[in-house]
């Protein structure tokens, strides 16, 4: 067993590195130097970039890994045969950051450095928010000054395009908007307690997308982009290499997916309150299934059918995370004209399928079924996925149909029967965002760009990937919408219809 003497004098391993030091005079000495480090002055905060995962660039390892704050290169640990210290020596570069203690150090003369100026650059590292904070950013538009000089809003930030994966960069930046998950994810309190089963990989999910939101919403950044590089790993290995950075996906796909993932790795069940994710977004429908004879049956072997179980009307309560909205097939011809008009359609005529009377054919190759969709429960956020590409026997389509839609003041309440109606305290909402697909036809190609709403200013603005500009509220309307979000409005009291009405839901 060493001494503490001999403990002292020993270089310090890899290993060891990150355990409290021996207390002795030399200790008591670099203490005396952390305070007065000479190299401060060769930090470059314009190199300074956290958003790439932690590796080391020349092991590629995530353990005990150092940023230079004079290159912005990581480097492993910090003992004398370590990659950090062999590059401090040959490059002369002297301030290392830990990426997970969060403590400063000078190498090689392998000292901690305690310095008050350093702190904007922990808070780039890792940004915290305090509640009155986060009350605050739906209320304020005050903008914010990047290191470079730019100027920038906080939230309306853009996402760097790695490769193909503006369709996840969409769908990133619209759940950033949404108030009741933001708030969640931007105070890590909230779910760094979550346990999880040893192995678990999802747990990284939470922790990434946690990051990258208080990176979206820092007031204090250096640059006026992000990039979600980190969150879109966790993806591409938490989806065991389903959605991938490198070729264009399906935003509803991958919504899809992150959503639930999200709420399973929060140990959600069933329960609509056993996650931010459920209590977000998930709603409750009753549906009506029955089965219809075949068209060309006689009458009377179609009537013995109907007496039959299986042709009876059955009903199942289910919930949905989104609802799926189908669009009315476009002309086969032009007008009389000779012109191609882009058809369009009112939202509530494609909203009518859930008001629980119109019913809806779904056909396979045996038989036939008719459903219909009631709604009797609304979340606080509904997502509506507007169905735009249809497969026939020989090719995908793309149905250019625009929906016109409010951007403010949508009553979901409509659609509800007047007794589930009066069980809601709120049924109209507001758009916060809108995710539109341009170009090919193809869920999986093309390009995709969002509109979103800032509730701070309450300006829109058009966002794909690192371009980011501001836009009318009426141009949003004349987009190929794929995907919204609406927002329930708590300052508008439902006002149910009298008892004695009939279901007023049928406007379509």
């Amino acid at each position: 067993m060493a001494t503490k003497e001999e403990a002292a004098k020993r270089p310090l391993s890899d290993d060891e590195e990150e355990n409290e030091p021996v207390i002795t005079r030399k200790h008591q000495k670099v203490d005396s130097r952390s305070r007065m480090c000479p190299y401060l002055d060769t930090i470059n905060r314009s190199v300074l970039d956290f958003d790439f995962e932690k590796l080391c660039s020349v092991s590629l390892s995530h353990l005990n890994v150092y940023a230079c704050l004079v290159c912005g290169k990581y480097f492993q640990g910090r003992g004398m045969k370590s990659h950090a210290y062999t590059h401090s020596v040959q490059d002369g570069h002297h301030v290392f950051l830990n990426l997970e203690t969060h403590k400063f150090y000078c190498l090689p003369d392998n000292y901690e450095i305690i310095d008050s100026s350093l702190e904007d650059i922990i808070y780039v590292l890792n940004p915290t928010f305090k509640p009155d904070q986060i009350v605050a950013m739906d209320t304020t538009s005050k903008m914010s000054r990047a290191y470079d000089g730019t100027t920038y809003l906080p939230g309306i930030v853009g996402l760097n395009n790695i490769k193909a994966n503006d369709y996840c960069n969409v769908i990133l930046q619209a759940l950033s908007h949404i108030p009741l998950l933001r708030d969640y994810f931007l105070r890590e309190e909230n779910y760094k307690q979550i346990k999880r089963p040893p192995g678990d990989q999802m747990i990284f999910l939470v922790q990434r997308f946690g990051e990258l939101l208080r990176k979206l919403w820092n007031p204090r950044n250096f640059k006026a982009h992000v990039s979600p590089h980190e969150m879109l790993q966790a993806v591409v290995l938490c989806s065991k290499k389903r959605f991938q950075i490198t070729e264009q996906g399906d935003p509803l796909e991958f919504m899809s997916w992150f959503l639930n993932s999200l709420h399973l790795a929060l140990n959600g069940g069933k329960k609509l309150s056993s996650s931010i994710v459920n209590k977000t977004f998930r709603g409750c429908m009753r549906v009506y299934t029955r089965k219809v004879p075949a068209v060309d049956m006689k009458e009377e072997e179609k009537q013995q059918l109907l007496l039959q179980e299986e042709y009876q009307e059955r009903v199942e309560e289910s919930q949905f995370l989104y609802l799926t909205c189908d669009l009315p097939p476009p002309p086969l011809f032009p007008d009389e004209l000779q012109e191609n008009i882009i058809p369009q359609v009112p939202l509530f005529n494609i909203l009518s399928k859930f008001n629980g009377i119109t019913e809806k054919e779904y056909k396979t190759y045996k038989d036939s079924t008719m459903k219909r969709f009631e709604l009797t429960k609304l979340p606080p956020c509904i997502i509506l996925y507007i169905k735009r590409f249809t497969k026939n026997t020989f090719i995908l389509e793309k149905n250019p149909t625009i929906v016109n839609f409010p951007v403010k003041n949508v009553d979901f309440g409509d659609l509800l029967a007047p007794e589930v109606r009066r069980k809601h305290k709120h049924t109209v909402y507001d758009l916060v965002a809108n995710i539109v697909h341009d170009g090919e036809t193809g869920s999986d190609k093309g390009t995709y760009r969002a509109h979103i709403l800032h509730k701070g200013n309450g300006k829109w603005y058009e966002m794909q990937d690192l371009h980011v500009v501001d836009i009318l509220p009426q141009m949003i309307t004349l987009s190929e919408s794929y995907i919204q979000i609406y927002e329930v409005r708590k300052d508008i009291v439902n006002r149910p219809p009298p008892a004695d009405s009939q279901n007023g839901s049928n406007n379509g």
